[in-house]
């Protein structure tokens, strides 16, 4: 059966349209998914593809801001094309994708093909799942939650991490709404001397985020620590954790799957040149 595409600019309309698609694999597709409702609550410019192969969502393609990487769910290959032909079409000039590296893959390679371009690879990730917890000992300090007063040192760590992975995008409204929500947690040892964030559980999971130690304070355990005691907190609660990791930094792999996180998809982000034309 061939698989069609269904566009719209309506993050809502996506989660009505491939629901039932999005909460059958609720750990792999969690990005997306917490993508999704943030733009559907908050609504802003966006582009969003629903892959089908009949009545049935096969895939998802989330844009958001419009200058932002295509994001998809994990797909097979006609469904990738099938999405990359639609945002082709509509005449979106995408700075990159990213997704499992295979359906990444798939929709650069052709990305390429329809625009006579070139895709680099930027950066290999790794989703990490909770299996059995394995809590750090002898890591001195507690786990906390942020409040209001640590607004000013939560932002510093933000922007310092974001510093050290190379990315921009730091909103203040959107953390103190993230502190103010529960979702901010420091690991305190006379200080705070590190930070996790984490989502807003959907369709029961939740991903850790934005781990940060100052430099002068690493080699500790505090990561570890923070991951470890936030993870038992957010588990007792009913939740699934999940996580990202960079591939090319061993030491948080390394922390994660000493904690009890294990491997469950590779991820890919592509850059792309300039088009010679656009296919419309």
């Amino acid at each position: 059966m061939s698989v069609t595409v269904e566009a719209t600019a309506n993050a809502a309309e996506v989660i009505e349209r491939a629901g039932t698609y999005l909460a059958a694999r609720p750990v792999e597709h969690n990005l997306v998914l917490t993508l999704l409702h943030e733009r559907a609550t908050r609504p802003q410019p966006g582009r969003y593809w629903v892959a089908r192969e009949g009545a049935i969502a096969v895939g998802v393609g989330f844009q958001s801001p419009l200058d932002f990487a295509v994001t998809l769910t994990p797909m097979q290959p006609e469904a990738a094309k099938a999405i990359a032909e639609a945002a082709s079409g509509v005449g979106a000039l995408l700075p990159g994708v990213s997704g499992e590296a295979g359906t990444a893959a798939t929709f650069a390679g052709h990305w390429t093909e329809i625009h006579k371009t070139a895709a680099r690879p930027l950066a290999g990730q790794r989703l990490y799942r909770l299996g059995d917890l394995h809590l750090p000992e002898g890591v001195s300090g507690l786990l906390r939650p942020a409040n209001e007063a640590d607004l000013s040192l939560v932002g510093t760590f933000v922007r310092e991490f974001l510093d050290f992975i190379g990315e921009t995008g730091f909103d203040a409204e959107v953390l103190t709404r993230r502190v103010e929500g529960g979702q901010a947690w420091l690991w305190e040892d006379g200080e705070p001397v590190c930070l996790a964030l984490h989502s807003l559980p959907i369709e029961g999971v939740t991903r850790i985020q934005t781990v940060y130690t100052p430099p002068a304070l690493r080699r500790r355990g505090y990561a570890g620590a923070c991951v470890g005691f936030l993870s038992k907190r957010l588990r007792a609660a009913g939740h699934e954790c999940v996580l990202y990791t960079d591939l090319g930094n061993p030491t948080p792999n390394s922390v994660y799957r000493k904690l009890g996180y294990d491997a469950v998809v590779e991820v890919l982000r592509y850059g792309f040149g300039e088009p010679e034309a656009v296919a419309g």
